[in-house]
């Protein structure tokens, strides 16, 4: 070998070493601007959530319904409001679902609710049942004597809704949740819209309402999206009226949360939650919210009980005060609700 190719060949291996050591920082320079972009978008995620849970927050004590004044002069006295379980560990989770024609869900007075189901979730099951809740039924509404149920929210605000329902089937309610008609579209818009089987032609018009909202549904499997959506949870118009619309709207909430926990939702969650908070209202506060997002990724949403208050044999019809109303037998609801939960067959 003469004394150039030597030469070359002494310079190529001392620069070979030099060569690796740039590729191995190639690749961590590399791995470390994945993990950053990773930790962008996660941070971003989180930003979002937490965003957005502050923005819904209605912090109970700015909530208060007016209270009684008692007649004797006494100071009135303040909705209580339950404490939730310890870090969600092993108690019952109990919200309380409103639904109502408010179009806009900032407003300090509440229609009357459209919609009343309390979501139990027990985290160590991971089991969940949806308690539908006739809007009908004639109960005890806490310092204001007696009324349909859907007075509540009105006669003091969501706090009250969630005390008079949570003596109706005698267990704690947490939280509550609270949308109006347009913030249900949103929702619905925002998932892209849902797949679902329509179990009979819809059909029905009011006058007196915007017709945005008239009901023209055809039976079978569609593609609903957030108006149409409102058609099928809204549409009452038949033999069963409020008991057949409980349990469509029990059916499409199952709905609602498999899409939720769809992987292609959880892409666009920050577009999701941007575009319907200006339309809900909730009393979870927003390390609670977190943390229930975090249970509801566990949940057999493909196993939801739904059930219907009060039970077929558990009321009476009425009119009172010229009210057409559901007269509920109180000890039977309590005793179905206790032995349902237990997993016991009801009574």
């Amino acid at each position: 070998m003469d004394r150039e190719s030597a030469e070359g060949t002494n310079l190529s291996r001392s620069h070979a070493p030099r060569m690796r050591i740039s590729k191995k920082k190639m690749l961590l320079y590399g791995g470390l601007g994945v993990f950053l972009i990773i930790a962008s978008i996660a941070a971003y995620y989180v930003y979002t959530i937490v965003s957005f849970a502050g923005e819904i927050y209605q912090p109970p004590a700015d909530n208060q319904p007016s209270a009684v004044v008692p007649i004797d002069g006494s100071a009135p006295i303040p909705v209580a409001v339950i404490e939730p379980p310890e870090r969600f560990a092993n108690e019952r989770i109990n919200i309380l679902l409103l639904g109502g024609d408010s179009r806009g869900v900032k407003s300090t007075v509440k229609p009357r609710s459209d919609t009343m189901i309390v979501v139990s979730i027990d985290p160590v099951s991971k089991g969940t049942h949806l308690f539908s809740l006739l809007r009908d039924t004639y109960v005890e509404i806490p310092r204001h004597g007696s009324n349909r149920l859907n007075a509540a929210i009105t006669l003091g605000g969501p706090l009250l809704a969630m005390e008079t329902v949570g003596n109706l089937i005698e267990m704690p309610v947490h939280y509550y949740v609270y949308t109006d008609f347009e913030g249900f579209i949103s929702l619905i818009d925002e998932l892209g819209g849902i797949d679902f089987e329509v179990d009979k032609n819809m059909r029905h018009t009011d006058n007196r309402d915007d017709p945005r909202y008239n009901i023209n549904l055809e039976q079978g499997v569609q593609h609903l999206d957030g108006l149409t959506a409102l058609q099928y949870v809204r549409f009452r118009s038949d033999a069963l009226s409020d008991f057949a619309r409980s349990e469509r709207q029990r059916k499409f909430l199952a709905a609602i949360a498999d899409k939720l926990k769809s992987s292609s939702t959880l892409l666009k969650l920050p577009q999701l939650l941007n575009g319907i908070a200006p339309y809900i209202e909730t009393s979870i506060p927003p390390g609670d919210l977190f943390e229930l997002a975090r249970l509801g990724l566990k949940l057999d949403t493909g196993n939801l009980r739904g059930i219907q208050i009060p039970q077929s044999g558990a009321f009476r019809n009425a009119v009172i005060h010229g009210m057409d109303v559901l007269v509920p037998d109180l000890d039977r609801i309590k005793s179905y609700v206790k032995t349902t939960l237990e997993g016991e067959a009801p009574l």
